[in-house]
């Protein structure tokens, strides 16, 4: 198993590491992809989307710019980029295997404990599409609740009032980043929702930590 990097959870995201020639740049720019298919399929600002892709997975690699990575698992605070789709999805597999389900998954870090019944498989939960959609439609949620995107950041990370704001503070200064380089929209590849079913962003779990209800409701077909 090619593991490319351990990270210490969402905020360790300013370690340069070097990562080997499968980990391709069109493999770094899925979650952003994601994130802008998922922003114009939910109406959740597509900065804010961003800036919580990158706050959960972001990482700089051969002095490049921070980037997220859709093959990132966390498990009890300690994270692992790994090399390919299949490698992390091996990973998180062998996981429930073992009986451990508290681990979180993908572009945006969905706990599978939490979220895993929405998906069909792990495989899905990866799919950086899938894992965008859900992710955006748990802060369109939070949003209706809070009233401001940047409440509802801290709140996907955690409902601990200190942990939210350590999280959101991390957020802001990233949005801040995203909205400064006005990145055009039209870099990034836009595809039909192959998931219609989270196209109205109704999410009956959190994303990262805390469950709204007690189990999360499928929004995929089994």
């Amino acid at each position: 198993m090619k593991r490319l990097a351990i990270f210490a959870g969402p905020l360790a995201l300013a370690v340069t590491i070097s990562a080997p020639a499968e980990a391709s740049a069109r493999d770094a720019g899925l979650c952003e992809q994601a994130a802008v298919r998922a922003a114009r399929q939910t109406g959740v600002p597509r900065d804010v989307l961003l800036a919580i892709t990158l706050t959960e997975t972001g990482r700089a690699t051969d002095g490049g710019p921070l980037r997220p990575w859709p093959w990132a698992v966390n498990v009890a605070g300690q994270g692992h980029w790994f090399a390919s789709r299949e490698e992390a999805v091996g990973f998180a597999e062998d996981h429930i295997r073992n009986g451990s389900s508290n681990f979180d998954v993908g572009c945006f870090q969905l706990n599978h404990r939490w979220h895993g019944g929405a998906f069909t498989s792990p495989d899905q939960m990866f799919d950086p599409e899938a894992n965008a959609l859900y992710a955006a439609s748990y802060l369109k949620t939070l949003k209706d609740r809070s009233g401001d995107w940047a409440e509802a950041a801290g709140a996907y990370h955690s409902a601990t009032p200190a942990l939210a704001e350590r999280y959101r503070s991390r957020f802001d200064q990233l949005y801040s980043r995203l909205s400064d380089d006005a990145t055009p929209a039209d870099q990034f590849l836009v595809r039909t929702n192959r998931y219609p079913l989270l196209q109205l962003g109704d999410a009956g779990s959190t994303g990262s930590l805390v469950p709204l209800a007690a189990s999360a409701r499928p929004l995929f077909g089994k």
